[in-house]
């Protein structure tokens, strides 16, 4: 982790919905630092933003985010939704997961949230939708099925 000593998965999240400071999370794991991936409180919502970088293009023609780092973004959404909002005290594995692109994604920030469509004890399903500029029309949507433990 950046700065600090290594502090277990379970106490860093369970000090992060303490604090609501959720950079300390996403900050600690590298793939989220490199895809510019953070969870804010924005008017009271917790949303994930994809901060906008050139390595994140997928056809420089347009150009258009790559298709792979929407799926990051989406995955990660709902990875962190359930880590902040569940007791979970794991890293949640997928089990399936479906993406719809729905329009280009614009060389800029990209926002998801999502939603905990069903828990039970072992397994979530999860729906996030991305957008940039406007939240009712989406660039993308998934639909998700995480393990939360093992049996």
């Amino acid at each position: 982790m950046m700065g600090t000593p290594s502090l277990p998965l379970a106490d860093l999240v369970r000090q992060v919905r303490q604090s609501r400071e959720y950079h300390r999370l996403t900050d600690a794991i590298p793939y989220t630092r490199f895809m510019g991936i953070g969870v804010e409180n924005l008017a009271g919502e917790m949303l994930c933003r994809m901060r906008y970088a050139p390595h994140l293009i997928g056809n420089s023609l347009l150009p258009a985010l790559h298709g792979g780092t929407l799926g990051a973004l989406l995955e990660s959404s709902a990875i962190f939704e359930l880590l902040l909002q569940t007791d979970t005290e794991r890293v949640p594995k997928v089990i399936s997961t479906t993406v719809d692109f729905l329009r280009s994604g614009k060389a800029q920030d990209t926002f998801a949230r999502a939603f905990i469509t069903r828990q039970g004890r072992r397994v979530a399903n999860v729906r996030v939708e991305a957008w940039q500029d406007d939240r009712t029309r989406p660039i993308a949507s998934s639909h998700a099925l995480f393990l939360l433990s093992e049996p």
